[in-house]
Parts: structure tokens; sequence; C-alpha cells
């Protein structure tokens, strides 16, 4: 079974409307081949950084379309060279006839989403959008949760290793530590969605700025920090099902094996 480019835009638009994506993002149809608008697609590979590695993953797999969640074209390109490998692998993508696509900042903006999943994994409680969508107010960039039942930093760390299949965390806490009950969050990196946030046991990102850190902590509030992709990549085997059952399983939708962080502790 098959479906066509603008059945398959279509699913994903569904899954995370492209409406809900920051101004300042790159997302959507990012590299359609020529013949893409008469072609059928059955085969999706996601990933989360797609590089020269995930390509040669999506050739073997015999993919036809990929959804890369962090934009590979995101600075405005002047220039498409074999010589660079940034731009070696858009290429090469479509010399194959593979189209490219990024949901990004709308993924994690959508209710169930990026950020939706990330919640999951500090613990059970209502949350809200940190900046809510002006189109859609239960949507927008990171979230705001309040734990039903409070927590230590301990048991917290504990239940985001679990959920995010890391081994460690980076965590600052301040001299006087309380159950955590408020929590901000945000996939990836927190930066601007933190800035008006206030009233918080507890920030969780993937990255955040030396200073920022250190303010927080001064706040009274705690950091943990995942490191960037590892903050978004388990969310894509829930995407993957979720694009199965939309497409009434006429999609096969695999997740990259070959996609990893860039950075690892040694």
């Amino acid at each position: 079974m098959s479906r066509t480019l603008s059945q398959v835009l279509a699913l994903l638009e569904h899954i995370a409307p492209l409406e809900l994506a920051e101004a300042w993002d790159n997302v959507g149809l990012l590299v359609e081949p020529s013949r893409a608008a008469t072609q059928d697609f059955e085969r999706l590979l996601l990933c989360i950084d797609f590089n020269e590695s995930v390509l040669a993953e999506a050739l073997d797999a015999r993919a036809d379309f990929v959804i890369a969640y962090h934009p590979p074209i995101f600075r405005g390109l002047t220039r498409l060279r074999g010589s660079s490998s940034e731009e070696r692998v858009l290429v090469r993508a479509l010399e194959a006839g593979l189209a490219v696509y990024s949901p990004h900042s709308a993924l994690d903006a959508t209710p169930g989403g990026v950020n939706d999943w990330l919640a999951r994994g500090v613990g059970k409680g209502p949350s809200v959008p940190i900046v809510p969508n002006a189109l859609r107010p239960e949507a927008g960039a990171g979230r705001r949760l309040q734990l039903d039942t409070p927590a230590t930093l301990g048991a917290i760390v504990d239940r985001l290793k679990t959920h995010l299949g890391v081994a460690v965390l980076r965590v600052a806490r301040p001299d006087a530590e309380t159950a955590i009950s408020r929590v901000a969050l945000c996939a990836g990196a927190g930066g601007s969605s933190f800035e008006a946030v206030r009233g918080v046991d507890l920030f969780v990102t993937g990255e955040m700025r030396h200073h920022d850190v250190l303010a927080k902590v001064r706040s009274g509030a705690s950091v943990i920090l995942a490191e960037h992709s590892h903050t978004e990549r388990g969310f894509l085997p829930e995407l993957a099902e979720r694009i199965r059952e939309l497409s009434k399983h006429q999609l096969a939708v695999l997740v990259s094996t070959r996609d990893a962080d860039p950075l690892s502790t040694v």
C-alpha cells in the first residue's frame, strides 16, 4: 500500500499543524524531488538529525520519505555543493528522489507532542503551555506542569532517566531542597521559553546557558539538563505509531537506528 505526497503531507499536518511552529523555524516539506507530485510513497524513516549516516540508512531501507525533526535546511543556503557535508546530504537526497520533511517546533507545541511526552517523564499532573499559541491556546512552547504528588529531585531524576533511556543527567540544585510540585520544561533548549517563568521548583530541558543555570538556582529552583536531542529522540517511536495508525497501516514507518546525539559521556 502507499500514499500520495499530498496525502502524506495532510497526515503530518493533522499530527502537528505547521501554523503552530515558531516564527523563526523552518518547517514543512524542505526537499521535494521533481517526481514527488506523481510518486507513491510507501516507506518513511524518522530521525532527529538528517546527516549522511541517516541518509545511507534511508537508502539501504529503500525509504522514499524522511521526517527529520530538526530542519536540515535552517540557515539560508546560497549553494548546494557536493564538497560540503551539510549541503551534500541534500544533493544526494534529491538525486535519490528522497523527500525530506521537518515538523520541529510544530511537533513541540502541539497537544500530545514532544513537550507533553517529556512532561510524562517528569510525573503525572496537568500541564499548560508556557507560551500559549495565539491561534490555539492549548498548544504552544514549553510546558508548566503541576505534579499531582510532590516528589523529591532524586525521584524525578530516576523517572527521567528511565523515560529518556539515559544513564546520566546533569543536575543543579539550591542549598535548601524542598519537595517539587511545580515544573517548567521544554524539549531541546529552554532558552527564551523560560525567561518569564517564575514560581517553579524545577526546570527541565536539554541544554541551558551557564549563567541561566546559576540564576535559576539562586531563585531557589533546581535544574535538570538531559542534553538537547535526548529530550526529543524518545518521542520518535510514538510518532511512528501515530503515523502508522492514521495511514491505516498503508505506510511502513521506520525509526532510524543510526541517528544519535553528537555528544557522548566518556
